[in-house]
């Protein structure tokens, strides 16, 4: 993998978006009626889909694994390649053979890495419903990867069917679709193996389309709909799912007492005791496998890793911790370094703000891109808008607790995913009807970011012949559009696999060089690290290296320099003195 800041040759999709959203605004000024019978049967036709609910909302979670399936020749399936995407892997691996966690290698100082708890047990550092994910994927269809994609289909049909909840059925199918050409076949969620978003992103719209039905209509399967969102939630992104089910439980609570079409007490006796039953069944597995990865059921994931080499909280009160006594440089540069970043500054007042407002600038960028940036000309209007006034709830709930984090990455707001959605759908309805000076510009700029959507994807799937800009490393552009990463990891993975294919078994020291960037991280094994075909280990001093050496002496020794153009892999040389002692 080569890390280069330097901007390849062409004109970047961002540029190009940029660009055709600027002639759609114009279009639709100097054009208004443009095409208009073309649309118009487009429209009629999603229009008749959209009337069959069920149909329309599994026709969106089909088409998005068509699509990307189709769409393979020109975006294969991912390697793995940051600390996210093997922290799960790690988690898959385990979930596979039937184990919630594994014993500490004997030498395990030699395999710390980044995502990665070593002691009390071997496991990921997040929550397990990623992992679980993956090793569904791994066990029941063949690969990891179809596991993430099945869950992005399911999301973008959970989406729709949110949405058929809160807005008219046209409306739903058309956020559905969105959802499927915006996240579902570039965006990370679906291209790496850490995109948990989508299942956040599930659980969110199960909550928030099971509400309304409910309290419409209370009907044991929404209620269990209903469980089920929050226990994703809980198993995914409890905080932030937390502050999602704060506004719906106090709108539940005003509807069980004093709303209209309540039920009895006997009847939500009847209603609540299998829902319930599931989040006390989730709750009680998440407890246990507290307790068998980490010790305790009340240490949550997250906090024993944080805890040992983290430096720098999660949220704005508390404090920096004093550094600990990393063993490796690599460790010590992305928690001391990396990871600190900015983070005192927004710890400031004058710091915060800044902060916030380039927050919620690419929590704008990951969702609606450029294309669809337009539709903030409507903002007072939805805000205003009494139809969509809890979401509008929800969303601020959402930003302030994003405020009090010191980090936030697209996939922190995935439970909210089908919120933002349904406001710029109905943000696009305003926008449909406006008329300025009666010209029907905002009707034809809403079919125009349509369109523009669509002539995006292709765009993304042509880059390479039309010469556009690629997705780089590291992540700092990629990971906050709708394009997604490159095709990264594959040097790791070539050198993986050609190890794989030597004779015996194999042990490879990796050698960082003084320029490495942390998140270019190799040295990680799968869960059973001792009965692995080929081990990853790091380079250390002369005896710790001689130690690791002798206690696999059943393999052969590689040495692999992932910062050298390209990465180099060459049998390991002992030093002389290593040598000798070996004698």
């Amino acid at each position: 993998m080569i890390l280069s800041s330097a901007p390849s040759s062409g004109t970047s999709l961002t540029i190009c978006e940029l660009g055709l959203t600027a002639i759609a605004i114009a279009a639709s000024y100097a054009f208004p009626t443009l095409g208009s019978s073309w649309f118009r049967r487009i429209e009629q036709v999603f229009g008749a889909l959209a009337r069959r609910r069920n149909l329309a909302w599994g026709v969106v979670g089909l088409s998005d694994l068509a699509l990307r399936l189709a769409i393979l020749p020109f975006c294969p399936v991912p390697s793995p390649f940051d600390a996210n995407d093997f922290s799960f892997l790690l988690a898959a691996d385990t979930f596979a053979h039937g184990r919630l966690t594994n014993p500490t290698p004997a030498m395990w100082t030699h395999f710390e890495s980044i995502h990665i708890t070593m002691q009390p047990t071997y496991m990921s550092m997040y929550f397990p419903a990623q992992g679980l994910l993956l090793a569904a994927g791994k066990v029941l269809l063949g690969g990891p990867w179809l596991g993430v994609l099945c869950a992005a289909a399911l999301m973008c049909a959970g989406i729709c069917w949110m949405l058929q909840a809160w807005l008219p059925p046209s409306w739903a199918l058309l956020g559905g679709f969105i959802a499927v050409l915006r996240l579902g076949l570039f965006s990370y969620w679906i291209n790496s193996y850490s995109g948990g978003g989508s299942l956040a992103a599930l659980g969110g719209a199960l909550v928030l389309g099971a509400l309304p039905r409910l309290m419409k209509a209370p009907r044991h399967r929404t209620a269990m709909l209903l469980a089920a969102g929050i226990a994703l939630l809980a198993l995914t992104r409890p905080f932030e799912g937390l502050l999602l089910c704060i506004p719906v439980s106090v709108v539940l609570g005003r509807w069980i007492y004093s709303g209209k079409n309540r039920p009895s007490p006997a009847m939500l006796f009847r209603l609540a005791a299998f829902p319930l039953a599931m989040l006390i069944a989730a709750g009680s597995w998440l407890a246990y496998y507290d307790y068998r990865a980490f010790g305790s059921p009340t240490t949550l994931p997250y906090t024993v890793d944080r805890a040992t080499y983290a430096v720098v909280p999660y949220y704005l009160w508390q404090s920096t911790r004093p550094a600990p006594a990393y063993r490796y440089e690599v460790l010590r540069n992305f928690y001391t370094k990396y990871e600190v970043g900015d983070s005192a500054k927004l710890q400031t007042i004058s710091g915060f703000f800044p902060a916030t407002l380039k927050k919620i600038r690419d929590t704008l960028f990951f969702f609606a891109g450029l294309a669809l940036l337009p539709l903030l000309f409507m903002l007072r209007r939805v805000l205003l808008d009494r139809r969509v006034r809890f979401l509008v709830l929800c969303v601020a709930i959402l930003m302030a607790g994003m405020a009090i984090e010191i980090y936030l990455v697209p996939h922190y707001l995935a439970p909210f995913t089908a919120a933002i959605y349904a406001l710029g759908l109905q943000a696009m309805r305003h926008l449909r009807h406006w008329r300025p000076e009666g010209n029907a510009a905002g009707l034809m700029l809403t079919r125009l970011m349509v369109l523009l959507c669509c002539v995006m994807t292709l765009l993304r799937l042509g880059e390479a012949p039309l010469h556009l800009v690629p997705r780089q490393w590291p992540p700092a552009q990629w990971i906050w559009s709708w394009y997604g990463p490159g095709d990264f990891g594959k040097d790791r993975a070539a050198i993986e696999s050609s190890l794989e294919a030597q004779p015996g078994r194999q042990l490879v020291l990796v050698r960082y060089s003084q320029q490495h960037y942390p998140l270019n991280e190799w040295v990680y094994n799968s869960a059973n690290i001792d009965d692995s075909q080929v081990i990853w280990a790091r380079e250390s001093d002369v005896k710790n290296d001689l130690e690791l050496i002798r206690y696999y002496q059943d393999r052969k020794v590689w040495l692999v320099e992932p910062d050298s153009d390209p990465a180099k892999v060459s049998p390991y040389q002992l030093p002389a003195q290593i040598a000798v002692a070996a004698h």
